[in-house]
């Protein structure tokens, strides 16, 4: 074996070999025959000696098998006998999708593992994708592509140069690539997959017949999941009763919108029954309504039946849950994981409080909502789901839109604080969080989940001790919680030992009590980042802080005003006193959730100044007579 080239340490395996041979049979099926070879670096590239395939009766395992070659001593074979097969999910969804995992023997640092399988698979569509970029360098990887006779296909790439093809044989030809960096994981970065090379070829059968499995286009995409939905979102006399029982007092098309949307937010359970074309196509809407259950198509179908019924129109999206994973370039290709609405606003509906909207060419104003998120109420949209792509689908066909980021101020955190300073360091106060937007979600999340494990005072109390450890929480209550069309009210009392810290006749205390936004996220020194950062959502958020000088203190010194203004966040920060109270007021503002790697430089140093400023103190002096 040809010695290595010298990788950076914390490699933890490399790729030898990555050998994919695709034959597409003439009826559309798909046989997939793979070999893949790894040699284990570190300890923790053990990982790498463990296979899972996923099959269902669409996509058979038909065969696998593993091996490992010890550096010292005898190599060693394992088979499908060997393997163990579960389920792909847990009680939440029922599916007919089995994992078959295969552990190869010794994936030692300095060993070789290996698989070699093959699938036999009946797609959906006739597009196949060969991904050969991970997070381990490649030495080397071949695609081979077998196609009958007359088929043509077309190849994308994406985040490499295009590789020629070699024709090896009428109808055969392949793709090699050799020395593939592995791709650095980096924290808040696009996801994986999105960083990743691949090659995407869509195929352009004979027969006229599997043509309409071809994605030419995002318009050809739509109308194949047209075809799977056909009828699907037809009512019945159960629902047109519903309908009509949660707009009984209604008097506007949102009032509407918003009795429909809770209610099928609250009343219908995620629970995924996906056997087959499950996956893709969606239970009729009057099974959804009769079952009260359903996944995120069956309850975005129910909806759509439901807002139809009260003279509204809505249209599907498909869309990726990870934002970054499809682009405006990207050619159609299937990488959609969820399915949400988009509700055609009638011609003068007022759009206050209904933000995550989009303004479509023929069709108006349009309203993105998904009914699977039970914590954001009608008007908002999952953070995740913002300035992200998703496929609109009519009867026309599909069209790739960006879905809006939401303002700043739709996503808003206000804290109102008021303590009491000690002369001996403790502080003693009471705080007000008023939350909007994707900071309410957050938290009814959270309480949620900690109600259901009777443990809502733990959440709290560790929400506390995040920015205070060690404060004793005296007091707490949420109001609002289950009222998603309301803010989110989160109140606090808690007592402090040792706050603020003494020196000798003075006293150090920190006027930023509660909250953090700076980070450390840039701060590895030992190799330059590589990808954007993702900050998530865009917010507003505001802190007033009311600090009470303990009795025979004055103030000696306060910290600077800090003022950061950089395209894609916001920072000011204010210290006064009035002689009593020390008076701390501070805004942050995200604009926008991407930032580019050329300002990379400014976002580190505006997560310093903010750092500087959460962390500056305010110097308190006993007076003359004390």
């Amino acid at each position: 074996m040809a010695p290595l080239p010298k990788y950076p340490e914390d490699t933890k395996a490399v790729v030898l070999l990555d050998d994919e041979t695709v034959t597409v049979e003439s009826d559309g099926d798909v046989v997939i025959h793979k070999r893949i070879a790894y040699k284990i670096l570190r300890s923790d590239g053990r990982d790498r000696g463990t296979l899972e395939l996923e099959e269902d009766k669409e996509a058979k395992v038909v065969s696998f098998k593993g091996w490992g070659i010890p550096a010292t001593g005898q190599d060693m074979a394992v088979t499908e006998k060997d393997a163990v097969e579960r389920s792909k999910y847990d009680n939440e969804s029922y599916s007919d999708i089995r994992q078959d995992f295969l552990a190869a023997p010794a994936p030692d640092p300095g060993n070789v593992v290996g698989f070699e399988y093959e699938i036999h698979w009946r797609p959906d569509l006739l597009q196949v994708t060969w991904s050969f970029q991970h997070q381990d360098p490649v030495r080397e990887a071949r695609f081979t592509l077998q196609t009958p006779p007359g088929w043509e296909y077309n190849v994308h790439w994406l985040n490499h140069v295009e590789i020629p093809a070699q024709q090896d044989a009428p109808n055969q030809s392949h793709f090699a690539v050799q020395d593939v960096p592995g791709v650095d994981i980096e924290d808040d970065a696009p996801p994986e997959e999105a960083l990743e090379a691949h090659a995407i070829l869509n195929f352009a059968p004979t027969d006229p017949a599997l043509r309409q499995k071809t994605l030419d286009s995002w318009n050809e995409f739509g109308l194949w999941d047209n075809r799977l939905t056909a009828g699907r979102r037809d009512d019945s006399p159960e629902i047109e009763a519903k309908v009509k029982e949660l707009t009984a007092s209604a008097t506007t098309p949102v009032d509407k919108m918003r009795a429909i949307t809770l209610w099928v937010q609250k009343q219908i359970r995620y629970y995924a029954v996906e056997i087959g074309v499950g996956g893709y196509q969606p239970h009729p809407a009057s099974e959804v309504f009769a079952h009260g259950f359903g996944d995120c198509k069956d309850k975005a179908t129910l909806l759509s039946s439901m807002l139809k019924d009260a003279g509204i129109d809505s249209y599907y999206v498909l869309i990726q849950h990870e934002r970054g994973m499809l682009g405006p370039d990207d050619p159609p290709w299937n990488q959609f994981d969820h399915v949400i609405l988009a509700i055609q606003l009638p011609a003068g509906t007022p759009n206050s409080g209904l933000y995550a909207t989009y303004q479509h060419p023929t069709l108006g104003t349009l309203l993105f909502f998904d009914p699977t998120d039970d914590l954001d109420p009608l008007g908002y949209l999952p953070y995740y789901l913002q300035a992200n792509y998703g496929l609109l689908v009519t009867d026309q066909g599909g069209e790739l839109v960006e879905l809006p980021l939401l303002a700043p101020p739709t996503n808003r955190m206000f804290r109102q604080e008021q303590y009491s300073l000690y002369p001996t360091g403790e502080l003693d106060g009471a705080v007000t969080e008023i939350r909007w937007g994707q900071p309410a979600a957050e938290s009814r999340e959270q309480i949620r989940e900690a109600v259901a494990q009777d443990s809502r005072a733990d959440v709290l109390e560790s929400y506390l001790a995040k920015f205070i450890p060690g404060a004793d929480l005296t007091d707490a209550r949420a109001d609002n919680l289950d009222n998603l069309n309301d803010h989110l009210v989160l109140n606090f009392q808690f007592f402090a030992r040792n706050y603020a810290q003494t020196s000798g006749d003075l006293l150090l205390v920190r006027p930023r009590v509660m909250g953090e936004w700076d980070s450390t996220i840039l701060e590895d020194a030992s190799k330059p980042r590589q990808y954007p950062v993702d900050l998530g959502v865009a917010y507003l958020w505001s802190d007033v802080v009311e600090i009470a000088l303990p009795p025979g203190y004055e103030v000696a010194d306060l910290p600077e005003p800090v003022k950061a203004d950089y395209p894609f966040a916001s920072y000011t920060s204010k210290v006064e006193c009035d002689g009593k109270v020390l008076h701390y007021t501070r805004t942050l503002q995200v604009k926008s959730v991407i930032v580019p790697v050329d300002q990379l430089p400014d976002l580190k140093k505006f997560y310093e100044e903010v750092g500087q400023d959460e962390n500056a103190s305010a110097v308190l002096k006993r007076t003359a007579a004390n």
